[in-house]
């Protein structure tokens, strides 16, 4: 039950964004009033980051911070401590698989700028570098392999996804809101890997509208026949709370009943979690409150019926029908 966060997040602070220090102080204040224990993460190292990013991707960041910061597209923002802090927040995801790897149960990096749309050279989406594949190739320095990325930000990990595309080793499943309709525009249905990875790509792409009944229908109807065959040895939570139906920045209405599932269902699992989105502070601090709760099995969900929209139940026969060959879903 570790908290891995640090104050210094503040410092990559823009108050005139949405991604701002408010997001993590809102989650921390909320979360204080669990027995939690909370540690201070180091600093990822160059070489770290350059497990997953280019050398000139490094270089750019740095040199851009150093010149004191700006826009580097048209949405992602950067301090002159920017750099510092993304090495800080991928420090923290690292720090997180750590004390899973040594101690089992669950860790949670809240930590920011967030990273699952960074790719290999290219920092966008409000995301510097990919903190979750930091750590997971930190671990396989560690010789821990095979692992599980469930993300269930509503915009699709475009980063994370490109970054393990030919992996066999890494199974991805994102679910997100429909790609035609939002940021980044990919995470289709027939985006299912490459080479060894054909098969460890797994997109879910929910109607807009969707609520939590949708979301928990299909995911407990795909998860756990995945999870039974590829028996991975970790799991990791890119931890979006930006589907709830009060964030401004989508169209899916899941409420808290979500964030409790996903919680309840991984709470017997080794999981890592690491901080993605999530924009309306009363929902983000309300959402991490029932979903850490539930990782430490002090919330449970509503035990009644779950029902499906049909285009949800469209969305899955789709799925089924491309993934047969690699999983009996």
């Amino acid at each position: 039950m570790t908290i891995v966060y640090s104050s210094s997040y503040d410092l990559h602070n823009m108050e005139f964004h949405v991604e701002n220090k408010k997001r993590t102080d809102a989650i921390m204040e909320t979360l204080r009033i669990l027995d939690l224990k909370i540690v201070e993460p180091k600093s990822a190292s160059p070489d770290d980051i350059l497990r997953v990013h280019s050398q000139s991707h490094l270089d750019y960041v740095k040199g851009f911070a150093e010149r004191g910061g700006g826009y580097l597209d048209y949405d992602t923002y950067m301090t002159s401590e920017s750099y510092n802090v993304a090495l800080l927040a991928a420090g923290g995801a690292i720090m997180a698989s750590k004390v899973v790897l040594e101690d089992g149960g669950w860790a949670y990096s809240v930590a920011r700028p967030p990273g699952h749309h960074a790719t290999r050279d290219r920092a966008m989406g409000f995301c510097i570098f990919n903190n979750m594949a930091i750590a997971i190739e930190n671990l396989r320095k560690r010789g821990s392999d095979h692992f599980l990325i469930v993300d269930f930000d509503v915009h699709y990990g475009n980063g994370t996804a490109d970054i393990f595309y030919d992996d066999p080793n890494v199974m991805y499943i994102s679910i997100h809101q429909d790609p035609r309709t939002l940021y980044p525009g990919t995470g289709f249905i027939d985006e299912m890997g490459a080479g060894e990875g054909m098969g460890y790509t797994m997109n879910i792409p929910m109607p807009p509208g969707s609520n939590s009944q949708d979301y928990i229908w299909i995911l407990s109807r795909i998860m756990e026949p995945v999870k039974d065959e590829f028996k991975p040895s970790m799991v990791f939570l890119e931890a979006g709370f930006d589907a709830h139906k009060d964030d401004p920045l989508a169209n899916i209405k899941v409420d808290e009943e979500f964030y409790t599932w996903i919680g309840s269902y991984f709470k017997n699992e080794r999981v890592v979690a690491v901080l993605e989105g999530g924009y309306n502070l009363e929902a983000l601090a309300n959402s991490n409150l029932k979903f850490v709760k539930s990782l430490m099995g002090l919330e449970s969900p509503i035990e009644d019926e779950v029902k499906a929209s049909n285009p949800v139940k469209d969305v899955f026969a789709r799925i089924k029908d491309k993934f047969s060959e690699y999983f009996r879903i």
